[in-house]
């Protein structure tokens, strides 16, 4: 399991860095910056809005399904039949609670025009999820990994030509930008569908009321915790906008966006190990094999890059922000650096969320969600009319950092875990190592040559550290064994 682990992490870190970094940082950032804070930052809490909501497209079922499908491979085309009828019936029952939501807080004609194709990308998103649910699920995690940057190159092809096309730039919209993605997703959702009636073979679509009624009673305990992390991920642009109002809260949004932006792009990361984690931790559990050294293995390798991320975002906040925008960079340089230390709390729960779904502990994580949400939304309610963004950015860090350590203790107490006391110390001395690397190599002259010096000296600190070992590594790929 640890040799199928690391080397189909490889093959999907490869493809995502290759890709999500370039949509991240050249198309995405390349919009606000080109149509500006306050429009950008309607988009963005529109977008965030249509998120929180769609939990009602999915009600917990891809989770669900994609652990049973690792358990059961037999079970693919009956649930395919099943459940493709379902997602069709919850995209109706999303679209209009999200509509009639949308009026009720008072969103005007142009915020409904954009909600509109935002909830019909949701539903996209949703199906394109569940459907690769089914291919990582029967552990085709090569074709996974291709399927899962899909979306994204098409968007980027798409973005391209007409950001940087002489004629079309000058007449580029927000709209445009929510339009390409609707083309892409759409492009996506048939090629993966297409993939898994390959492997399932013709299926019949039906709706079949007790098979639905009996799945989604299996499956909406992960629906509630979906909904209520979903809630204190994604709620902080919302209320940004909501509670401000006006022209200052869509600002607001977007100068919060442009720091978020980068938070959400590392938590890909943690999203490519949760996605990997989630079959292998739920078949290891099935056959009661030993899970202590893959958790080990997992929680290595994430939370040493989430521990360099969140100190060299400290220390070089306003040079990064300062390189990839063009407004209002001194405060969203300072929203930065306090956004990524949340980042060490979200790799963990990444690792020790994923262990614990895989077990089937729902009612202890959605206890936990429920405390995450409840602490965010009551931060936020306070924070906002005095501090704006940076009420939203502190209510995010508390937030993060709560719900990781209590999913962390948890994982402890459930598989009675024994942490060893040498692994705390090599982790507590290698944050010591790279916030000593951060501050000396800040006072270089060259800030970019200071940065990289950091990052090359926190990842050779690890190796001396002993936290990786390459002969390891190497064993575990060229091993025939799991």
């Amino acid at each position: 399991m640890k040799r199928k682990f690391i080397t189909n992490l490889i093959l999907l870190l490869f493809l995502n860095l290759l890709v999500k970094p370039f949509w991240i940082l050249g198309i995405d950032r390349t919009v606000q910056n080109l149509v500006g804070d306050e429009h950008y930052g309607l988009y963005f809490a529109l977008f965030n809005f249509s998120l929180i909501l769609n939990i009602l497209l999915d009600v917990g079922i891809t989770n669900y399904n994609n652990r049973n499908i690792a358990r059961h491979n037999q079970l693919l085309k009956k649930h395919l039949s099943n459940l493709v009828g379902l997602k069709l019936m919850l995209a109706v029952v999303y679209a209009f609670i999200s509509l009639l939501v949308a009026g009720i807080i008072g969103y005007s004609k142009v915020q409904f025009h954009l909600l509109i194709f935002l909830i019909f990308n949701q539903f996209l998103v949703s199906f394109i999820l569940y459907l690769r649910s089914n291919i990582s699920g029967l552990h085709m995690f090569r074709t996974d990994s291709i399927i899962s940057v899909l979306d994204r190159t098409l968007m980027i092809i798409i973005c391209s030509i007409l950001l940087f096309t002489e004629g079309l730039r000058e007449q580029f919209t927000i709209n445009w930008f929510v339009y390409a993605q609707s083309v892409a997703y759409l492009l996506s959702a048939i090629i993966t569908f297409i993939v898994v009636m390959k492997r399932s073979g013709r299926i019949k679509v039906r709706i079949n009321y007790q098979f639905c009624l009996v799945f989604l009673k299996k499956s909406y305990p992960y629906a509630i915790l979906i909904l209520l992390m979903a809630l204190y991920n994604r709620i902080d642009s919302v209320m940004l906008e909501r509670m401000l109002g006006g022209s200052a809260g869509k600002e607001q949004a977007g100068i919060y966006a442009q720091a978020f932006r980068l938070l959400d792009a590392v938590s890909m990361l943690g999203l490519l190990f949760a996605g990997l984690l989630l079959p292998i931790f739920a078949k290891m559990i099935k056959q009661k094999e030993s899970i202590g050294q893959m958790v080990k293995l997992s929680y290595t390798l994430l939370i040493v890059p989430a521990i360099i991320i969140a100190v060299s975002s400290l220390y070089y906040d306003h040079e990064i922000m300062n390189l990839l925008y063009t407004s209002n960079t001194e405060i969203s340089a300072d929203l930065l650096g306090i956004l990524m230390v949340g980042f060490i709390g979200v790799a963990t729960t990444y690792i020790f969320g994923t262990l614990l779904t895989a077990n089937g502990s729902l009612k202890q994580l959605n206890l936990m969600a429920l405390a995450g949400m409840v602490l965010n939304i009551s931060l936020n309610l306070i924070l906002i009319p005095e501090y704006q963004a940076f009420g939203s950015a502190y209510a995010s860090l508390s937030t993060q950092l709560f719900t990781g350590a209590a999913q962390l203790v948890l994982a402890i107490n459930i598989f009675r875990l024994k942490p060893q006391v040498t692994y705390i110390a090599q982790i507590l001395l290698f944050v010591m190592v790279v916030i000593v690397l951060a501050h000396v190599t800040k006072y270089l002259d060259n800030w970019v040559y200071g940065y990289f010096l950091m990052i090359g000296g926190s990842v050779l600190s690890a190796f001396l550290l002993k936290l990786f070992s390459i002969k390891d590594m190497m064993k575990l790929i060229l091993s025939g064994n799991g």
